[in-house]
């Protein structure tokens, strides 16, 4: 039995992997070029007092921020590679106009780690992207429903709504189109899966398909996991 049932343990696993190796070669990255890089050097004075941490801890969490950057920005093209696993869906890869695309379900997706990962005049920009996508008789995407994706919301609550942002070109919001939509990641993985909790599922299966990568090089293993599912509790109120 596959430890999903919407996605081989095969492509769960290699989409997993990929992150790993973005993260190890972050650190390898930032160990190799900390003392290089201009830092905040008044910063770096009140951290250590103010925390109250020495030296040999700040340089460490120091190092740990800055791989956490290149790290963050992979997270959504994790999701990407893992629902452009699921039988219907296609990743379309790095460097176009969307992300994601379901000739089936006649949808196409822009998928983001966070809710605040875009703001302000990216988002009018993304609006216009997604519309120049569904709206012209001409595009191949041509009725397909648009969604922009957020994996991680702002608030607990689920949402599939209308996606209008502001827009100073105009002096207001987008207009309002039911093709072009705003969506959570819960209710995405919901849509693109069948199953109501696919996201629970898959945040509750990564520990132990990271321990089993892991045991091959550095031998990670998570001492209570129950920590991290607290977290996503808060998140998604499962």
């Amino acid at each position: 039995m596959p430890k999903l049932s919407f996605i081989s343990d095969e492509k769960l696993e290699a989409s997993v992997q990929h992150l790993l190796t973005v993260a190890r070669n972050a650190k390898v990255n930032v160990m190799n070029d900390i003392n290089r890089n201009v830092v905040d050097l008044f910063s770096i004075l009140f951290q250590m007092s103010g925390f109250e941490i020495s030296e040999e801890d700040w340089k460490e969490s120091e190092m740990i921020r800055q791989a956490e950057k290149t790290l963050q920005n992979h997270i959504g093209e994790f999701h990407q590679k893992l629902l452009g696993g699921v039988s219907g869906w296609q990743n379309l890869g790095i460097g176009h106009i969307i992300d994601l695309e379901s000739a089936s379900s006649k949808v196409i997706a822009e998928v983001k780690n966070k809710y605040n990962t875009m703001s302000g005049g990216k988002l009018a920009n993304l609006y216009k992207d997604l519309e120049d996508q569904v709206m012209p008789k001409h595009s191949k995407y041509k009725d397909y429903t648009a969604y922009y994706v957020e994996i991680i919301p702002k608030k607990k609550s689920r949402y599939n709504k209308e996606f209008t942002p502001s827009d100073k070109s105009v002096g207001g919001r987008c207009a309002s189109n039911p093709l072009i939509r705003q969506i959570d990641g819960a209710s995405f993985y919901a849509m693109v899966t069948g199953q109501e909790d696919a996201l629970a599922q898959l945040f509750s299966i990564l520990p132990e398909v990271i321990e089993n990568i892991c045991k091959n090089t550095n031998g990670y293993t998570f001492k209570d996991r129950s920590f991290a599912q607290s977290f996503f509790n808060t998140a998604f109120g499962e």
